[in-house]
């Protein structure tokens, strides 16, 4: 082999070429950024547009389907998404990962501001933004003083710190939870203003009239220039109660006279509380494609600079970091890896007994883990979750390359050769296994790569550091172990210090090895034992399989309970704050005993007044004893006992899927509303018949009170009165309009007109609205030109892909997965949707489905590429065959040790069992290889495999051994994200201890039935040597 070769010939320069790797390697590390996940967010932009007022039907028509229909043809979209409620709509577009979001964003700018002469003149102008309008923020700062109140605890929040921290690297959007913005209101009195004559349009028009400021050009001398200002702003409240609105003779009616002028707050429906108190919060979302950990480090910097100069009596607290979790996470995993680092190197010394030994596959851990990192630097990755796990594992393979090269020339050594001579006729000897296995290995983990969907991308990372890792070392194991074993190396180690127990252990390994040797002679003579006990292997994974429970991934414990709160659709944001505030006192006493740290409460979520979610931050992972999956548990029958409100203990989910929805969540389409909320129904009430699926609802509900206003257009007509007359008028009544600004310390507020609180409390309110006639003339009452008619009214349009849609979400009873409950909705919508229905999946139910289908391809590919690869290195079908063969056997102890320690086959446990492919497949390399070597020798097959699995048992032994060992820490992890590393970890131990065994024994019993029919690797080669004349040899080598 040419790399073992040079390298035993020169050793600076093997020296010289391992540490260039950890050079590099340690540069490459030093730039890497650190997040919990690697980078799959979508290119996704958003368009929200507000419409105050208007009904969901309404935003429906005339803004959403508009806007979908302008930015439909864009290039590289994978899905369109609108939310539609009253007063809102939401567009978000997700393009594919080859998108630019800048580019992308440009796009739909340009399309959007193509319509936008077709929305109406009072909804607000569309904004359109490179991040889901929907993305939850990743911190949330809170404000509390003991002096100042909300609303100017909220204005200091917009007008100091909103726009410091907006501008953070990273940050895409500040929200204010609890907002109270300041505001002119002006609250009208229908009947002052039936009593003078007036009209709320005619109020309207005195106020924007009374209320401007124009340029007014310039008077110019000779020598001097002077720019003309109007100050015909006004910007106290004084000044606008006392601005004339209508002068009749002498008599001067003022704005005063007909409403109440006070300085309030734009909305009162958001209202946020930090620990039970009543405070301002400050959510922090980030970009698309920005690092959480480097933005939180980047605002706690900023905020740590805002406390120097921040008012004595106003206090600012940090209540929600989604960066806590990450970093302990990562914590956790590096723990982890160096106890797998300390185990594998006591295994391999318990092998070797000779520190001297035990040093050059220990060499080769820091060699090939910190020479990955130039690969991921390389490809742009990032230090994360995955490709710490991703290292964990590949600390059991990286030593098995040079555990195979040590073996084989400690053994020549012990058979009496000089250690530069074993170490160069050894290091040839195996040079094929070591490349065959690399190859085998690298060709399990890059499909893993190429996994389809937002999981492949998410894996992707961890494949292409397992397999750059395995590169690594198989260099090292043919550069540096070589050579070190021709310097370090020698003969008799129970010479060494402390040779009893040298002695003591050789016995041991002596035992193992005759005890093996006759076993195998035995299994050689009964084949068909050992075939049936690999058949009885396939038949339990065949009933093991469909009893397992599937999900996307395991629920881990992040620290923190999301509570997402309903009331009853229309009820008031004072109603859904009284029954939130009796959910906080179930949660309190969390806080109390030092279970939680940390309580935060949102009233009027996403602008809806019975919409709510609570978080609980729990303590650190350190200082508690319970598992935030229990206090879940515990938390949800206590919830449910708190009526008026309904609100569900969720764990936050993995993977970078949002914590606020259900895991269940089924999408039906179809071409209206009316269809796909009758099928919706018909799918809802059967889905309820099944007790594991829980708090089973669709988001189309006709359930919140609407007053319909019907007009009568000839009526109208007659009275020369206009549908639109009336639509502004009852929109300005009702539900406020912003009909001016006013400028305070350099910043522009709202002057909003509203009718009185008194005066829209009951539907008989409508009849004290009056209306003038476009040409003049009389009041006229509304009740004259319309019928009210009270009515249910869904609040909450969906459209999927440009279809109308209704998504039923629910949770799930403990102990039942995700992947039965949507074959079981699937089921249901096979058997009673209609052909034109379309069903779909978001959220965690979409993930699933697609990780689900993409991971049994890539398992198909993975197996095919291993044998294709096999078949070309060993120039043969039938010694792939023989390998691979044992792959269904780790399955089996894979699936029966999940089944056993209760996890469920997700993602991670299903990545474990593609790289069982790969482990499984190298132990067989290393029998099969030395069997060939043994038969080109002369001898026949039979004695061929015989002495080739005794001779490769200890071997083989110690690399199953050292990567069980490097697995062990995996399965019993504690700690922030434990749940996700021990998946894999039971997968990897469980595999290894059922197969590994099995195929010491099935390998030789195959390869004594098959390899018979195979041909040396060299058989051609030879006999094309015979065949050619004599003196042309030579050219066929």
């Amino acid at each position: 082999m040419v790399l073992s070769d040079i390298s035993i010939k020169r050793p600076v320069f093997a020296t010289v070429m391992s540490l260039l790797i950890l050079v590099f390697g340690l540069a490459a590390l030093n730039q890497l950024p650190v997040r919990e996940y690697p980078d799959i967010d979508p290119p996704v932009v958003s368009v929200s547009t507000d419409y105050t007022g208007a009904a969901a039907e309404v935003v429906d028509t005339q803004i959403t389907q508009v806007i979908e229909g302008a930015i439909s043809g864009i290039e590289g979209i994978r899905s369109i998404e609108s939310s539609t409620e009253q007063g809102e709509s939401r567009t978000t577009i997700e393009f594919t990962t080859s998108r630019d979001v800048d580019v992308a964003a440009n796009d739909v700018r340009d399309a959007v501001a193509r319509v936008i002469n077709r929305l109406p003149d009072e909804a607000d102008p569309p904004v359109v933004r490179k991040a889901d309008s929907n993305a939850r923020p990743m911190m949330w700062i809170t404000l509390r003083s003991d002096v100042w109140d909300s609303a100017q605890l909220s204005d200091f929040a917009d007008r100091v710190l909103k726009d410091r921290l907006a501008v953070v690297d990273g940050v895409a959007e500040v929200r204010i939870g609890g907002e109270r913005r300041y505001a002119v209101r002006v609250w009208l009195d229908p009947e002052r203003l039936a009593a003078r004559d007036m009209t709320v349009a005619e109020v309207e028009r005195a106020l924007r009239a009374n209320n401007v400021e124009l340029p007014g050009g310039s008077v110019e001398s000779v020598s001097r220039d002077f720019t003309v200002r109007t100050e015909g702003r006004l910007n106290r409240v004084e000044e606008f109660r006392e601005m004339v609105i209508r002068r009749d003779g002498n008599v001067l009616l003022r704005l005063g006279d007909v409403a109440d002028v006070q300085l309030g707050v734009e909305s009162d429906v958001s209202r946020l509380r930090a620990n039970g108190q009543t405070a301002i919060g400050m959510g922090i979302t980030r970009q698309s494609k920005a690092n959480t950990v480097a933005v939180s480090d980047r605002v706690k910097e900023e905020l740590s600079r805002i406390r120097e100069s921040l008012p004595p009596e106003v206090s600012i607290t940090e209540s929600y970091d989604e960066s806590i979790f990450i970093r302990a996470s990562i914590k956790e995993v590096l723990v982890t890896l160096a106890i797998s680092v300390s185990l594998v190197i006591l295994v391999i010394f318990i092998f070797l007994r000779s520190w001297r030994a035990t040093l050059i596959p220990a060499v080769t851990i820091p060699v090939a883990v910190i020479g990955a990192f130039i690969g991921l630097g390389f490809l742009g990755f990032s230090i994360n979750v995955l490709t710490l796990l991703a290292i964990i594992l590949a600390i059991g393979l990286v030593v098995d390359d040079a555990i195979v090269m040590l073996e084989n020339i400690q053994r020549r050594i012990d058979e009496g050769e000089k250690p530069l001579v074993a170490a160069y006729l050894g290091a040839r000897q195996v040079a094929f296994a070591v490349i065959a296995t690399t190859l085998t290995l690298v060709a399990v983990f890059v499909p893993i790569s190429f996994m389809g969907g937002n999981i492949g991308r998410l894996f992707s990372e961890f494949g292409f550091t397992l397999a750059s890792a395995v590169i690594v070392s198989s260099f090292v194991a043919l550069t540096l172990a070589p050579m070190l074993c021709s310097k370090w190396l020698q003969h008799s180690p129970e010479q060494e210090e402390g040779h009893r127990i040298w002695m003591a252990s050789e016995r041991v390994l002596g035992a193992l090895n005759r005890g093996y040797e006759r076993l195998l002679r035995f299994s050689l003579r009964q084949p068909g034992l050992l075939l049936g006990i690999g058949l009885a292997g396939l038949v339990l994974a065949a009933v093991i399989f469909p009893r397992l429970p599937q999900e996307l991934a395991p629920t881990e414990d992040r620290g923190v309970i999301i509570m997402p709160s309903k009331a009853p659709r229309g009820s008031t944001a004072d109603y859904t704050e009284h029954h939130v505030r009796q959910v906080e006192q179930r949660l309190l006493p969390y806080l109390e005993d030092g279970v939680a740290e940390r309580l935060l409460s949102i009233v009027g979520f996403r602008g809806e007044a019975d919409n709510a979610f609570i978080i609980l931050g729990l303590s650190h992972w350190d200082q508690r004893d319970v598992k935030q999956q229990s206090i879940a548990a515990e938390l949800f029958p206590k919830l449910a006992q708190v009526p008026g409100v309904r609100s569900i203990p969720i764990n936050p989910p993995g993977l970078g899927q949002s914590g606020f929805s259900q895991p269940v969540s089924f999408v039906i389409g179809g071409p209206d509303y009316e269809s796909v909320q009758g099928w919706s129904q018909e799918i809802l009430q059967r889905a309820q018949e099944n007790p594991n699926l829980i708090n089973l609802e669709t988001d189309f509900e006709l359930t919140r009170p609407e007053l319909r206003v019907d007009i009568d257009r000839q009526r109208a007509a007659d009275l020369d009165v206009t549908v639109e007359d009336v639509g502004l008028t009852l929109q300005t009544v009702l539900a406020s309009r912003q009909v001016t600004t006013y400028m305070d310390r350099g910043r522009e507020y709202d002057v909003i007109v509203q009718a009185q609180d008194a005066s829209r409390a009951t539907p008989a309110d409508l009849g004290r609205i009056y209306l003038r006639p476009r040409e003049g003339g009389d009041l006229i009452p509304l009740q004259a030109l319309v019928d009210v008619e009270e009515v249910g009214a869904n609040p909450d349009l969906r459209r999927i892909d440009r279809l109308p849609a209704v998504i039923i979400s629910g949770s799930l009873a403990p102990g039942y997965d995700l992947g039965t409950a949507l074959n079981y909705l699937n089921g249901l919508a096979q058997d009673y949707l209609p052909p034109e229905a379309r069903v779909s999946y978001q959220g965690l139910s979409r993930e699933f489905q697609e990780s689900s289908a993409a991971i049994y391809l890539t398992f198909a590919l993975a197996f095919v590429i291993v044998f294709l690869v096999l078949a070309a290195q060993f120039e043969s079908w039938i010694h792939p065959l023989i390998i691979m063969l044992t792959v269904p056997l780790a399955v089996t102890g894979a699936l029966a040790a999940l089944w056993a320690s209760g996890i469920s086959l997700n993602i991670y446990s299903q990545i474990g069992i593609i790289m069982l492919l790969g482990l499984m497949a190298k132990n067989g390399i290393l029998i099969v290889e030395f069997a060939n070597q043994l038969r080109d020798k002369g001898l026949d097959v039979h004695e061929a495999i015989l002495q080739g699995a005794i001779m490769r048992f200890r071997p083989v032994l110690m690399t199953t051994i050292s990567t069980i060992f490097g697995a062990i820490p995996l399965v019993l992890a504690t700690g922030a994200g434990a749940e996700s590393r021990a998946a894999i970890g039971v997968v990897i131990l469980g595999g290894l201890l059922f197969a590994a065994t099995l195929t010491l024994f099935i390998i030789p019993v195959l390869y004594n039935l098959l390899a018979r029919y195979a041909k040396s690797a060299g058989a051609v080669e030879k006999a094309l040597s015979r065949e050619l004349p004599k003196g042309r040899e030579d050219e066929v080598k």
